[in-house]
């Protein structure tokens, strides 16, 4: 099968030039848009709720990411070490090796994936494996197969054995038709990128999987997520990430949006906190299978100013990438996640003072923040 071997070949050139950790195997065992298995026309199912077990089984997919990992340790403090499986093809370093289980699951072997949800009797499920935007423009067959066809296999086990799925959004699900100050939870989502229509497709199959055969599907569109523990990667948001990396070595941050580009953003822990609160929802509390959440909405001359509160002589350029800006631009500014605060009692923790004190506390300026103090 030539698309197959195609894949395979370009998965294998990509794995080898890229440390994305998005989750897929050389070979696919079966060709894109070919499904073996059928799920029943009067199929009923219902996910294992928190009052009939002591503590959801959970596996994570694609979880060598930063989102991944911080989840697992969240997790497991919640649910106990051993509740909770990591698993990825890559393999992990030793510290997240030894810190609970690690498997190796490829989620486009459904065989494979199937018997580690049977064997390790898995109730909740998080998908996090997918090709990112970069990525994802670089091999659109490529995303494609890990985006879509990956989706459907985890929808499909899902269903089958009654579990609670959760599969992540994002602002890049929204394109430059759509509303963006405020963004709401419904209105129209025509994104540019492969990245961005794969996760449209994943909240419409979710929703569709919900009401067509009970699944118990969740999903919320995160914001720009900041975090101390991952390097900037040149992103249309990282440049909120890279600021505190170039504030404390150098001094000097040259910005590649322009100064009033505002885009909701969101610190890692609010964004984990998000997830977990929305998978323990009484299933009766949920209006809605996709979700909004935000935190803070802020500009890179917002950012820049309370970064100067802890580091006065920072010098803050601006030189504009148009493709970058462009991204943003199509971007919402703000999120109304009014419903997640509604229906679930969704609350953030970190503002933009929140926010920067914790990067400079992480990335080693404690003596800035005394200073500031």
């Amino acid at each position: 099968m030539p698309i197959v071997r195609n894949l395979g070949r370009a998965a294998s050139q990509l794995l080898q030039s890229s440390g994305c950790g998005c989750g897929l195997s050389l070979v696919p065992v079966r060709a894109i848009g070919v499904s073996p298995r059928q799920v029943a026309s009067d199929a009923s199912f219902h996910s294992v709720t928190f009052s009939e077990s002591d503590h959801p089984r959970v596996l994570i997919t694609g979880g060598l990411g930063q989102l991944g990992v911080g989840l697992a340790k969240l997790l497991r403090k919640r649910f106990g070490k051993n509740n909770v499986i990591l698993s990825d093809i890559r393999k992990p370093a030793d510290n997240v090796f030894y810190s609970g289980p690690f498997i190796f699951a490829d989620i486009l072997d459904y065989k494979n994936l199937r018997e580690i949800v049977v064997n390790n009797r898995i109730t909740w499920l998080f998908h996090y494996s997918a090709l990112l935007s970069a990525v994802g423009e670089a091999n659109v067959p490529l995303a494609r197969a890990v985006n879509i066809t990956g989706l459907h296999n985890v929808l499909d086990i899902a269903a089958e054995h009654n579990l609670r799925l959760f599969v992540p959004s994002t602002i890049g699900a929204f394109g430059p038709t759509s509303p963006r100050d405020p963004t709401p939870d419904l209105c129209i989502q025509r994104p540019r990128t492969i990245y961005g229509v794969s996760k449209v497709h994943a909240e419409l199959m979710g929703e569709y999987y919900h009401y067509r055969y009970g699944l118990d599907f969740r999903c919320l569109r995160y914001p720009g997520i900041i975090s101390a523990d991952s390097q900037p990667g040149g992103g249309t948001t990282d440049y909120a990430v890279k600021i505190f990396h170039d504030a404390i070595k150098t001094g000097k941050f040259k910005c590649y949006l322009r100064p009033d580009t505002r885009l909701p953003m969101m610190y890692i822990d609010d964004c984990l906190k998000a997830t977990l609160e929305v998978m323990e929802a009484p299933a009766e509390s949920l209006t809605m299978r996709t979700y909004n959440i935000s935190a803070m909405s802020f500009t890179p001359e917002e950012l820049a100013q309370e970064v100067q509160k802890y580091v006065p002589e920072l010098e803050m350029t601006y030189n504009v990438d148009q493709v970058r800006q462009a991204i943003a631009d199509s971007w919402p500014m703000n999120f109304d996640d009014s419903n997640a605060r509604r229906d679930w009692g969704w609350k953030h923790d970190y503002d933009l003072p929140e926010l920067v004190t914790t990067m400079f506390s992480y990335l080693g300026s404690d003596s800035r923040i005394a200073q500031a103090n």
